[in-house]
């Protein structure tokens, strides 16, 4: 049985359906293939299909531990498949916001294989069932609220009109538990000016009708609106364009001038509040019940006094709103991009404000919340370093070896030269992996589906790979890094995107790729003797960063071989030492900076800065006014690790 079932008798037919859905499993994978290919998991090889969307996947694939932000979003995500379904944990930890696992197996390619067939065997005995529970989670339930399509600030819990325009408020969703952000505007406009001069003579008006003055509170006599307080004016600054009361008056609707009534009232069409105007003259208004669509060309307007028309043109209506790149004022929407998009790495939110297709602001930010990784302190050596290696499963050895540089720092201990070479082996290699990881992750975003399978597979195998497999290795690389550069449609894709100028906040390839020469690996004497020398490109776009990862893989091919050997880093025996130590490393996407502190063998302070960290900023600025499809591309160019965010 699985707890998604799907609610019906298992009969004979459907006991066939069954077994031809346990045959053809589709995985949606949390938090992302990136996660999975660095945990060295062969999903395909498997026997699962990764799916795009979760309506399309009949497994909800979790791989290892992830974080309560992202828990939450995993349920909305299993919420959205289709019965029947089941969830596949690898790990020992079962999100709380889910339903309990319906296998759980060990994080290895072996257990995937294992929970697979144990998967197929849960979908051909239990797809059907007679009784089946509705999941739901706090993140699901939804409340209505409602606001002003002309003033979205405008957000009330009931149904009424818009105290600033008289409009219908509309409904819309919202999440439940989500605090309520937005006051009551009828309270706000009562008690947002308390903070004026009571020396001042203050006098209430009408926003909408500025003719109308009073000297004590209350509303509008013409549209219902609260006044609005306001400094009194010197008495000849009120002199008023009365309408002539012998005149006849009509009233109009501000958004939809056609509406006209000889008697007070709403608009039909939006409920506003219809305006007062002085009757024109008969042949001005003896087309006034035509249908707005009819053809006016032949009119001659130039006659008539627009200056005495009281209803507010859609220059008024529209001064407010925020405007386009083009000028014109547009309806923005806000959609969010993650944290599991396809192409992204799993577990960034981007939320995209769109003008059309063009992003007109963003909000980038983690949802791995990394926050207390080094409030855990004091503690022992050992456990900091596997700390710290743990926090980033896209670059594990990079602070692995970080942690251990700023320990022997510290305690006055230097590595040998043997294994101050196998840590660089170790180190390049990782870097190679990254760089592949990342070319998978961008042949997905873009399209290249050869490109993706291509570098995963690469990356898979360069993973954990020796001296000798790693460089069996480099003529499928070397091949792969010509095919790239030969393939004219990719560069038409990135060539100009996301074009970063030289900035003292870039780091690794990203800066390296805009013609800064930032790379700890310059100032590192065993790798200056190995034969390193930076990547350089000066374009600074999407395609510069190509380049220079390309260049990089190649280049750490050249350097293990230099090395000789390749092992992971392990901390020296530094005994109940006391001091400050720090390092740098130049991790696959920028140098990282760790600071210490030592009493008596014990980590008890430390800061860590880490390259993510200062390219998540560099989103807003770098996306503005650009194409969707282009923002995009930008973004996934950083080579952005959520889990290495320090908030």
């Amino acid at each position: 049985m699985i707890n998604g079932a799907r609610q019906g008798k298992l009969s004979g037919l459907r006991r066939l359906v069954a077994a031809a859905m346990s045959r053809d499993l589709d995985a949606f994978l949390i938090p992302g293939p990136d996660i999975a290919r660095a945990h060295g998991l062969d999903i395909e090889a498997a026997g699962l299909r990764l799916a795009v969307s979760p309506r399309h996947a009949s497994v909800l694939l979790v791989v290892g531990a992830i974080p309560p932000a992202l828990r939450e979003a995993a349920a909305v995500i299993y919420a959205q498949m289709v019965r029947p379904r089941a969830i596949l944990v690898l790990g020992t930890e079962e999100p709380s916001s889910l339903p309990a696992a319906d296998v759980v197996t060990g994080l290895s390619q072996q257990g995937l294989i294992q929970g697979v067939h144990q998967l197929r065997g849960a979908f051909a005995e239990g797809a059907f069932r007679l009784d089946v529970s509705d999941f739901d989670a706090p993140v699901l339930q939804v409340r209505i609220e409602y606001t002003c399509p002309m003033h979205p600030e405008v957000v009330q819990d009931e149904p009424g009109s818009c105290p600033k325009c008289g409009m219908n408020l509309v409904p819309r969703e919202a999440q439940a538990g989500a605090g309520h952000a937005h006051m009551d505007m009828q309270a706000t406009s009562s008690h947002e000016h308390h903070d004026m001069d009571h020396g001042v003579a203050v006098e209430y008006t009408c926003p909408m009708h500025p003719e109308v003055v009073q000297s004590k509170p209350g509303s509008c006599p013409e549209c219902g609106m609260n006044l609005e307080p306001r400094e009194a004016q010197t008495e000849s600054m009120h002199e008023h364009h009365h309408m002539d009361h012998d005149a006849a008056v009509e009233y109009t609707c501000p958004m939809h001038p056609e509406v006209v009534q000889s008697e007070p009232g709403s608009c039909p069409k939006c409920g506003m509040n219809l305006e007062p105007r002085e009757m024109q003259d008969t042949q001005t208004h003896e087309h006034a019940g035509m249908d707005s669509d009819a053809d006016h060309g032949s009119m001659d307007h130039s006659a008539m006094d627009h200056g005495d028309m009281a209803f507010m043109s859609m220059i008024d209506v529209t001064k407010d709103l925020p405007r386009s790149g083009d000028g014109l004022p547009m309806e923005w929407i806000d959609a969010p991009f993650g944290p599991f998009f396809p192409g992204l790495p799993g577990g960034l939110l981007l939320t995209l404000t769109l003008d059309g297709d063009t992003v007109a602001g963003s909000d980038a930010r983690s949802l791995i919340e990394n926050v207390d990784l080094l409030q855990q302190l004091p503690m022992d050596t050992m456990s900091f370093v596997e700390q710290l290696a743990g926090m980033d499963p896209l670059a594990p050895v990079a602070y692995r070896l970080l942690a251990c540089r700023a320990l022997e720092n510290a305690a006055g201990v230097k590595a040998s030269a043997d294994t101050a070479c196998a840590r660089i082996g170790a180190l390049e290699r990782e870097r190679i992996a990254s760089h592949l990881g990342w070319l998978a992750l961008f042949g997905q975003q873009t399209g290249f589906d050869w490109l993706m399978r291509r570098a995963a597979a690469l990356q898979l195998k360069a993973r954990h790979a020796d001296l000798e497999q790693t460089v069996a290795l480099k003529p499928a690389i070397q091949a792969l890094t010509k095919q790239l550069q030969r393939t004219p449609l990719l560069k038409s894709r990135t060539a100009g995107i996301g074009r970063l100028a030289p900035d003292a906040t870039l780091r690794g390839p990203v800066a390296r790729a805009a013609g800064i020469s930032d790379d700890a690996r310059s100032m590192d004497k065993i790798f200056t003797t190995l034969g390193f020398t930076p990547a350089n490109r000066k374009e600074g776009d999407a395609l510069a960063r190509l380049h220079v990862r390309l260049d990089e893989i190649t280049h750490s091919l050249a350097l293990i071989e230099a090395a000789g050997a390749i092992e992971l880093p392990v901390p020296a025996n530094i005994g109940k030492v006391s001091g400050t130590g720090e390092a740098v490393v130049e991790t696959p996407r920028g140098m990282a900076c760790l600071q210490l502190t030592l009493e008596m063998g014990e980590v008890v302070a430390a800061q860590l800065e880490t390259p993510s960290t200062h390219h998540l900023t560099l989103i807003g600025a770098l996306i503005e006014q650009q194409e969707l499809g282009d923002a995009l591309v930008a973004v996934g160019s950083l080579d952005l690790s959520p889990w290495e965010v320090r908030q």
